[in-house]
């Protein structure tokens, strides 16, 4: 390749405008060409970070009962044969590093989906490349091995943030709310003297609902999801309400797609197994994108439904019964509860702001400074470099094909001409050639509409002297 100055050109000109379509993708771009049927590029990556990301980390939140049953047993393992007269600090240390341990996963995740899309935008962006199928094969892979270096030093700095986060529990956060105010709050749920939030609204949007009569049908309608409640209207006006279902004891969980149907559909049921709406066990309900409906579910989450669990381990009644008769255990538990409900809260909190900066730095920024500064150089140490500028067959045929209808047009063009040349000396050697007159025009006759009357005169008289 060094040898032609032209292909070294071309190489230069394809990788900067390839490392300009990757920085407009994750930028975004103000040119005409936008896609207005999906998410895509950077637009994708930050419905990952501040919709997927949360969604996934209030999915991995505990359940209210399964909670207390964990503060519960911890507890009385803490105190073994001894009576408890005071809470233990140890319980609430082994739930907390419990719930951050889970907070693993969904980080991993997520570092997971944002690579998948910088693949994919790497894919889209080398389509240019297409005529030079060994030049891109060649960037894809090279890009594609330092997104993997990334990717592990990203998930290194991820497992890293879990580790400091379970050394050390920093109960002095400002936020915290403290063993006092914990135990106050914990006697005045048990008394039933706290105060409720306010019916809030979370969420508004269209969505489908399939389970009505068979003559009806699926039909959309416009939902009203509230603290306490969801709520459906005929439209967007909200004038006509068509039901109202409270959200105590509801879950969710996921739905296979009817046949033949790209909609993402999920369920409502209560989990005791009786009626949700007129004689349905479950209502089914569909969005028009997955994003859509992982939003829709992370709202229902932020409400308090709950998905569905597969399956309980234990049912450990004995710690319910206890915890009902010993009001000083059930004391603990809710002291315990409200410690570990606060504590979670800053750290959910840091880490929803913290791990999408991470991956950023260690995967996004460090993509793009690769691709603008170090792709060129790696791109001239691979060793075949006579072989990058190979065009594909498609492109070879497509040449052959325009180069002879070129040659056809230019024999045709030549005929042509030729053609002209001889009808035109022919006309020049015939001398008695004359252009045609053009037709005289004839005289128009106008006649009478009434004949003319003759008159007759005696003839005059004959002159003098002719006798």
């Amino acid at each position: 390749m060094a040898d032609n100055p032209q292909n070294v050109k071309t190489v230069v000109r394809m990788i900067q405008n390839f490392s300009l379509e990757f920085e407009k993708a994750l930028e975004g771009s103000r040119s005409s060409e936008i896609n207005t049927s999906e998410l895509c590029g950077g637009a994708k990556i930050n419905s990952l970070f501040h919709e997927r990301f949360p969604f996934d980390i209030v999915k991995m939140e505990f359940d209210e009962n399964e909670l207390r049953k964990e503060i519960g047993i911890a507890i009385c393992n803490i105190h073994g044969i001894r009576i408890g007269l005071f809470t233990p600090d140890l319980a609430f240390d082994a739930i907390v590093k419990k719930q951050i341990a889970r907070l693993k996963d969904p980080c991993l995740k997520c570092t997971d989906l944002v690579v998948a899309e910088l693949l994919k935008i790497i894919h889209f962006c080398t389509e240019r490349m297409a005529r030079y199928p060994v030049l891109r094969d060649t960037i894809e892979r090279i890009i594609s091995s330092q997104l993997s270096k990334s990717e592990v030093q990203c998930k290194e700095q991820i497992s890293l943030y879990i580790d400091f986060q379970l050394s050390y529990m920093n109960t002095n956060h400002e936020d915290f709310i403290g063993f006092a105010n914990a135990e106050n709050q914990a006697e005045k749920n048990i008394s039933g003297t706290s105060n409720a939030p306010g019916n809030q609204v979370i969420r508004k949007g269209y969505m489908c609902i399939h389970n009505q009569s068979m003559i009806r049908g699926a039909k959309d309608y416009w939902f009203v999801l509230t603290s306490d409640s969801l709520a459906w209207f005929k439209d967007d006006t909200e004038k006509e309400i068509q039901y109202i279902l409270p959200l105590n004891g509801i879950k969710v969980k996921d739905l296979e797609s009817k046949f033949i149907s790209r909609r993402h559909t999920f369920g409502l049921f209560y989990q005791n197994g009786r009626n949700i709406y007129k004689d349905n066990k479950q209502l089914e309900l569909s969005c028009s994108s997955l994003d859509e409906e992982v939003t829709w579910k992370a709202s229902f989450l932020r409400a308090g439904v709950y998905p569905e669990r597969q399956k309980e381990a234990n049912n450990n009644e004995d710690i319910e019964v206890k915890e009902e008769v010993d009001p000083q255990l059930k004391r603990q538990v809710e002291v315990i509860r409200n410690l570990v409900d606060s504590y979670m809260g800053i750290i959910n909190k840091s880490t929803k702001d913290l791990i999408p900066k991470v991956i950023t730095h260690m995967i996004l920024n460090t993509t793009k400074k690769f691709i603008s500064e170090e792709l060129l150089l790696h791109v001239y140490s691979t060793e075949n470099q006579e072989g990058l500028m190979e065009e594909s067959p498609e492109e070879v045929r497509k040449r052959e094909e325009n180069m002879q209808m070129y040659q056809a047009c230019k024999e045709a063009l030549s005929i042509i001409g030729e053609c002209s040349v001889s009808f035109s000396s022919q006309m020049t050697r015939n001398e008695t050639y004359h252009p045609p007159k053009p037709p005289i025009a004839a005289k128009k006759i106008y006649r009478l509409s009434t004949p003319i009357q003759t008159v007759t005169r005696p003839a005059p008289p004959p002159p003098s002297g002719t006798d």
